[in-house]
């Protein structure tokens, strides 16, 4: 008689702890499929402002409302962890910080610079 796997019945994600270089990693995928869906938006928002003086006070009044700023945090959120994330991976790829002390430094320097810099925007916009 074949023996019965235990295999666990469902994944609790919560409980588990991931690396921060995982964090980094699933963080700057996430970013980049943000920033892409996010494209059009900021399309629509350069065109606008770029049609005369009429379209630019038009844009600054839809980026006046809240929705919009909450989105544009997130935005320069995404686009910061990124630029940040993108830029350790290409160190990582000419073998600067490759050990592991080394790609843990980056990748909580990266998530809480990332974090920072949002926070600085943040203040900047109000």
């Amino acid at each position: 008689m074949p023996s019965q796997r235990t295999a666990p019945v469902y994944l609790n994600l919560f409980r588990i702890r991931f690396p921060a270089g995982a964090i980094t990693s699933i963080a700057h995928r996430m970013s980049g499929v943000f920033l892409f869906l996010s494209l059009p938006l900021l399309v629509y928002l350069l065109d606008l402002s770029l049609q005369g003086p009429a379209g630019f006070e038009h844009a600054r009044e839809w980026l006046q409302c809240g929705w919009i700023k909450a989105g544009s945090v997130a935005i320069a959120w995404s686009l910061l962890h990124h630029l940040l994330a993108g830029i350790r991976f290409l160190l990582i790829d000419i073998e600067i910080g490759v050990t592991l002390p080394g790609a843990r430094t980056s990748a909580w320097f990266v998530n809480i610079s990332a974090a920072l810099l949002t926070l600085a925007y943040v203040g900047w916009i109000l």
